[in-house]
């Protein structure tokens, strides 16, 4: 299978880590060799319930057995889709009660770019540098890495950027914005945390001169840091929301949700100014709506705070620097890549699942399943402290 991999399925690096699956349940990926692996990684944040959550598996099966795809987004009622958004606007503070239902997260970002310009009638989208907000063509335009969008190039028009943090560069945002884009909690960048009320002096800047904020809580969101999404922990409220990963349990899923004011503009001059075939497929809806009901009617989000205080109690080892990020969104720093690069690799090895992030090269992501248990998270930490004690010697 690996070999047909590498040769059919086009690939993102020249040197993927290639297990092979078998089967995964839990906590634990198994490989076609018969290995166990223990994953904390879940899928990049987006397996919210571990592995073919029984849930989730259900609530799939029975809608199979109903209907799949029937007709483009937002022609017919499907109960599904239209539960899931109304189960979303009863957990959403107001005026967040509407929600468009797409494919992904990236597809998320580019409908609340357009929304943004729609509503304002402006046309400069700001976005924070280190940002990653996906890779399509308008989220790429979001991302101020030259390496990264050189080759694609031209982009979208009329973007900026600030810094993340700094509030001098709120200037910036002016009655030229539509929008203002940034992750709640930085990911790529090494999950940098927003610090003094930062969030709060965006969103203020922004009503001060007429712009959109629009919050990324494609990877915070869903239970991750401790509240059902990650804003909530800095008490403020975005105008546009754009949500994805871990809202589908393990499927692809994507949402921007708004008030109704806003989400209606996109139905009208022009008509369908925003569609899509597959957003809200029913299938899909059924495994986010499975989801979301088991991750706000048990004790998943507040456990994930205790978990984060296992992880820092067992991961104490002087070659970690830093451990960032909030509830089950850790980063473990070190002082250089070479470091990461081993321990991912060695982990591999001894059945351990870690990864990197996308733009902080000393960093090591720890998102695991929200259920993971506290023994597994034992075990993981077990298994890198060992590891970097042999890296020290």
């Amino acid at each position: 299978m690996k070999e047909d991999f590498i040769k059919y399925q086009a690939q993102t690096t020249p040197h993927p880590l290639a297990l092979e699956i078998s089967h995964a349940r839990g906590s634990y990926i198994t490989t076609t060799d018969g290995k166990d692996h223990l994953d904390f990684v879940a899928g990049v944040s987006a397996c919210s319930l571990g592995h073919s959550h029984p849930k989730i598996v259900s609530a799939i099966q029975k809608q199979a057995e109903k209907y799949l795809h029937v007709m483009v987004y937002g022609e017919y009622a499907q109960k599904p889709a239209v539960d899931l958004a109304k189960l979303l606007a009863a957990h959403l503070p107001d005026p967040l009660n509407k929600t468009y239902l797409v494919n992904s997260g990236t597809e998320a970002i580019e409908g609340a770019m357009k929304l943004a310009r729609r509503a304002t009638g402006r046309t400069e989208i700001i976005a924070a540098k280190n940002a990653y907000h996906g890779n399509t063509m308008g989220s790429l335009s979001l991302m101020d890495l030259e390496e990264r969008v050189e080759p694609f190039r031209p982009l979208l028009g009329d973007i900026s950027f600030i810094e993340f943090n700094k509030v001098a560069d709120l200037n910036n945002i002016t009655s030229r914005t539509a929008g203002v884009v940034l992750e709640t909690i930085q990911g790529g960048a090494g999950f940098i945390m927003p610090e003094d009320d930062y969030l709060k002096k965006v969103k203020t800047r922004c009503k001060e001169v007429g712009a959109l904020l629009i919050l990324d809580e494609i990877q915070p969101g869903f239970g991750r840091t401790g509240k059902l999404f990650g804003f909530e922990n800095f008490d403020v409220v975005p105008d546009i929301v754009a949500l994805g990963k871990g809202m589908g349990g393990g499927l692809p899923i994507g949402a921007f949700s708004a008030s109704n004011e806003l989400m209606d503009l996109l139905s009208d001059n022009p008509k369908l100014g925003h569609i899509t075939t597959f957003g809200g497929n029913p299938l899909i809806a059924s495994a986010a709506l499975a989801t979301l009901k088991e991750i706000t009617e048990s004790n998943l989000i507040e456990k994930s705070l205790e978990k984060e205080e296992l992880f820092r109690k067992h991961l104490q080892h002087p070659l970690i620097k830093e451990i960032r990020g909030k509830g089950l969104m850790l980063a473990l720093i070190f002082e250089s890549a070479e470091i990461t690069d081993q321990l991912i690799l060695k982990a591999k090895e001894k059945q351990l699942i870690l990864f990197w992030l996308l733009f902080e090269k000393r960093a090591v992501r720890l998102t695991p399943p929200l259920t993971i248990s506290n023994e597994e998270i034992m075990k993981g930490c077990g298994i890198i402290v060992d590891i970097l004690r042999e890296i020290e010697n």
